[in-house]
């Protein structure tokens, strides 16, 4: 059975081999843009490395001891704060970009594992295919379906991704439809695997309650081990695979905050930048900081609450880019601008209709359960 994979907690081997990760992708920056090393040179170095840091992090795990006035996790919610402090005002060649470069092959591997797998590997399908039209935590299958966060099919993050950071980092105009639109066909096929990673498992299998990183990681190296690949390597190589995605969410959103105040506002400069950045992490530190419960006084996973707005503020922000896309083809004249508003309109609808879905509920069990407990920091 796959309750083999439930066990072991590998928060801490992972958080080690993780700052390895970026201390290797800011050393890999500065060589390529100061030392002006060959990429080749510079690749062939970094990736036994990061491969070294993935097979010993395990040995070597970071760990916080639960002192009683600071507890672990809530001091590895400040510490990755301060990391996307740091991390969106640096330059993008000092970490983004190196960083990047070497998450590109964690993606690839990651992927041709779970292709390999998929067809080779001899899992069955287990999990249902349709469980209800209001399996989704009770929630209607429509319109909720298309708040789920689609990366690889409409995301309005990447909307800002693409305006916000990609734009500074593109040759020539012509590379866009490789990076955006190939990107997207990588994202998808990504997301296929990761769905395979779950219908391999039956219903109440007890994997199915860890977390979305767990089951994939744990889905991947099932994959893998039938081919003499150690498994827990294979699950810590995803789990970092999984985390790369995560600093990339994390650092490129607070810079596009960032981006996004300092052009509201006008104030330009490094102070400015800083106070920026401090707005933008300010609310995310306020939620980090609350311990959520359910009525059985239950810690809750932060993210099983916000997922579902999540998902419906990044499909708004798909819309709005759609919007935009649509009144600058209208204005250009002779564009074909319904490509772009037909889709906006069903983006529109669909993410305003789930986002009222969403919090009706929650705003007549308000004052109620579950409820919020501030936590304070010291």
């Amino acid at each position: 059975t796959s309750a083999s994979f439930v066990e072991p907690h590998f928060g801490g081997g992972v958080a080690t081999a993780s700052t390895a990760y970026l201390v290797i992708g800011l050393a890999l920056g500065i060589a390529l843009t100061k030392a002006r090393v060959p990429l080749w040179l510079a690749t062939i170095v970094a990736l036994p490395l990061v491969g070294a840091a993935i097979a010993w992090g395990p040995s070597y795990p970071l760990q916080f001891p639960d002192t009683g006035w600071l507890r672990p996790q809530l001091a590895w919610n400040f510490i990755i704060l301060g990391y996307c402090f740091i991390a969106s005002l640096i330059p993008l060649w000092l970490l983004v970009q190196p960083r990047g470069y070497l998450g590109g092959y964690f993606l690839y591997g990651t992927l041709l594992a779970g292709i390999v797998g998929v067809f080779l590997g001899g899992d069955k399908i287990q999990y249902p295919a349709f469980l209800g039209s209001n399996a989704m935590n009770g929630m209607p299958l429509f319109p909720m379906l298309f708040v789920t966060v689609a990366c690889g099919a409409c995301s309005g993050f990447h909307g800002l991704v693409g305006s916000g950071t990609t734009s500074k980092q593109i040759d020539v105009e012509t590379d866009c439809r490789l990076v955006g639109y190939g990107g997207m066909l990588f994202e998808a096929l990504v997301a296929v695997v990761a769905l395979a990673t779950l219908m391999v498992l039956p219903l109440g299998d007890a994997s199915l309650g860890l977390g979305p990183d767990r089951i994939y990681a744990a889905g991947l190296a099932r994959f893998v081990q039938q081919f003499g690949i150690n498994p827990e390597l294979a699950r810590n190589f995803a789990l970092l695979a999984f985390a790369t995605f995560i600093y990339d969410t994390l650092d490129v959103t607070t810079r596009l905050g960032r981006y996004m105040l300092q052009e509201l506002t006008g104030w330009k400069g490094v102070k400015s930048g800083v106070v920026m950045t401090l707005l933008t992490l300010a609310l995310p530190a306020i939620f980090v900081s609350i311990r959520i419960v359910d009525a059985a006084g239950l810690p809750v996973p932060a993210w099983k609450m916000f997922w579902t707005i999540f998902g419906t503020s990044n499909q708004l922000l798909a819309g709005l880019t759609l919007l935009g896309l649509t009144v600058w083809l209208k204005e250009r004249g002779g564009k074909v601008w319904l490509v772009t508003a037909l889709p906006m309109a069903f983006m529109m609808v669909m993410t305003l209709w789930a986002l009222a879905r969403t919090i009706a509920p929650w705003a007549a069990t308000l004052g109620s359960h579950p409820h919020w407990e501030t936590v304070p920091v010291v």
